[in-house]
């Protein structure tokens, strides 16, 4: 109950009503009883020096009834005894208001022994007895002004008592009084704060729930009311904001998670708290791994560097990049902080990128110009050679000259065969060549390659069959450049089949496209090394190919113009089981049925 403000209010109120009520009624009855004690000293102080000034003019010692008769004209207050004690007749009572202690020592438990004692000092002193009396003594003197007995006056309370006592009832009541009043004006004034203020609460619970609807009603122009206002402004710009990161949010997150790369972020203890699901691609991982793992889990395996507590310890930037292989793929992984309020370090994000194609094409470009250095390197050095062999002499002997020279034209075409197909290749890749493409019968350009490489075929007894369709199958070519593919590569199957071996060539439709395929029964391809079979300069035996005349461009320079035709080709092959290569090319749509 009391966790509520609304009793807190009237608790705090209660005890300060109370509190205040208690603090004026001590303070009403010291003051009462000040004014009723004061009345009494004075009466007894009056009374004091009347008889005083009554036994100035007895002799008491002598005449110790005569005091007794003019100390008992004042008992008429009944409350007030008065003890006339005799200093040399050891503190012998000789007179009093009270015959019952006539004669008896005022120091046995009767009077008070150090008041008295006071008095015979010659001092007037007081004493009140708390709820019982009020005591006060008198020293009393001889015509030689010693003191010779005390005047003991004392003076019964019980009427004030009971006075004070009737005036504390009458302040209990009033408090009580108060009080009941103050906790139902106090439940009333706070419920009228509070009530408002539950209302907000309740609102506010609400839209902690995630109901953002809330309107609380402002009742006042008070502080309360202004509290409601402030509340509706809130609730609207919570409203919106929420709104605006919720937005931002689901921007952030689908470009987080369709992001190229990978990301993973990481706790200041190196847990991982997120992992996009490329980066569980990359890494080959389950979500639930990357889950329930850390950072040297996932990246301590594949290099030492990657360890989470040597890139926390170092301070000056805790970032850094290293490049990992995870099952043949070439990861680049990038790490930086991300820093907690106070500046200090609070986790990592750490960026995965695929860089496999990039290294691939790096380790190509690398391999191409040490092969276009190698071709170039072999015929110069060869035509450097026999050209100072000439001009050392050699022009003399003219069968001699007239074979180096041969051979240095050799070399030269040679040369010139690398340097042409290497700026078709250029414009190819630029897209720089021209192409003059019309209609025309797939089966016309092979028949033209055939018909030119007849006679090489016969010189090493291959068996050339070229079987015609009997329909056209008409494709938008550039007549020139197919046929330079066509003549690529049944020239490459005469070349690579041994004496007396076989080359088909069919040509046929399948689906929307014109297929042509040759296929011969010679040396074939190793299986590793296909996939790379279309690159530049690549070579599967490079010495046997080289004596053969080629620049291992042919292929490349095949598949770049088969390309640009909308077109694809695929080999087909293994060691010593010939090679097979497909050409497809979409047909004109009046050949589509």
């Amino acid at each position: 109950m009391f966790k509520s403000i609304r009793w807190k209010f009237i608790v705090i109120y209660f005890l300060l009503v109370f509190i205040a009520m208690i603090i004026i009624g001590i303070f009403l009855l010291q003051q009462f009883q000040q004014y009723h004690l004061g009345i009494v000293r004075d009466n007894i102080a009056q009374t004091a020096n009347n008889v005083i000034t009554t036994l100035e003019d007895i002799d008491w010692k002598s005449n110790k009834n005569d005091i007794q008769q003019n100390i008992m004209e004042y008992k008429m207050d009944l409350r007030l005894e008065i003890f006339v004690i005799d200093k040399d007749n050891n503190f012998t009572i000789i007179a009093t208001t009270n015959p019952i202690y006539l004669g008896q020592n005022a120091a046995q438990n009767i009077l008070e022994t150090d008041l008295i004692m006071g008095a015979f000092t010659d001092q007037e002193l007081e004493k009140d007895i708390p709820g019982h009396s009020k005591n006060m003594v008198y020293p009393l003197y001889d015509e030689h002004s010693r003191v010779i007995g005390a005047l003991y006056l004392r003076r019964d309370l019980d009427d004030i008592n009971r006075t004070l006592d009737q005036s504390i009832i009458i302040i209990v009541k009033a408090t009580m009084l108060a009080l009941g009043i103050t906790i139902i004006l106090g439940y009333f004034i706070a419920r009228s704060i509070t009530g408002p203020i539950n209302d907000v609460t309740v609102k506010a619970s609400k839209m902690a729930k995630g109901d953002f609807d809330q309107v609380v009603e402002v009742k006042s122009d008070d502080e309360i009311g202004q509290l409601a206002k402030m509340f509706n402004y809130l609730t609207d710009r919570l409203k919106s904001v929420l709104q605006e990161m919720s937005n931002e949010k689901q921007k952030m997150d689908t470009i987080i998670t369709y992001m190229a790369d990978g990301l993973i972020a990481t706790t200041e203890d190196g847990e991982i708290i997120h992992a996009n699901p490329k980066a569980l691609e990359m890494l080959g991982r389950k979500e639930e791994f990357a889950r329930d793992s850390s950072f040297d889990d996932i990246f301590s395996s594949y290099s030492n560097v990657l360890k989470y507590e040597a890139i926390r310890l170092d301070e000056d930037n805790w970032s850094g990049d290293e490049i990992i292989n995870v099952n043949g793929t070439i990861l680049r992984v990038s790490y930086a902080p991300y820093r907690n309020p106070k500046g200090d370090f609070g986790g990592s994000i750490v960026l995965l990128q695929d860089i496999t194609k990039h290294e691939k094409l790096e380790n190509m470009r690398k391999e191409f110009v040490a092969n276009v250095s190698h071709e170039l390197k072999t015929p110069l050095t060869t035509i450097k050679s026999y050209t100072e062999t000439l001009l050392d002499g050699a022009l003399e002997n003219t069968e001699l000259a007239t074979h180096f020279l041969q051979v240095v034209d050799t070399e030269a075409d040679r040369m010139a065969r690398l340097v042409r197909d290497l700026l078709q290749l250029s414009n190819l890749d630029y897209q720089q060549g021209k192409w003059n493409k019309k209609s025309i019968d797939i089966s016309s350009i092979v028949k033209k390659a055939v018909l030119k490489l007849e006679v090489s075929a016969k010189n090493k007894n291959h068996g050339l069959v070229f079987v015609c369709p009997e329909i056209p199958y008409i494709v938008s070519v550039d007549e020139d450049k197919m046929e330079q593919v066509v003549l690529n590569i049944i020239s490459n199957a005469i070349k690579y089949t041994p004496d007396g071996g076989q080359i088909a060539i069919h040509v046929e439709k399948a689906d929307d496209n014109a297929v042509l395929t040759i296929k011969d029964d010679g040396i074939g391809i190793p299986k590793e090394d296909l996939p790379r079979i279309f690159e530049r300069f690549y070579r599967v035996d490079k010495a046997r190919s080289r004596e053969m005349g080629g620049t291992g461009l042919g292929l490349s320079i095949a598949k770049e113009i088969v390309e640009a035709h909308e077109g694809e080709i695929r080999i087909e092959s293994g060691e010593d089981k010939g090679t097979k290569v497909t050409i497809m090319l979409p047909l004109k749509q009046e050949n589509v049925v």
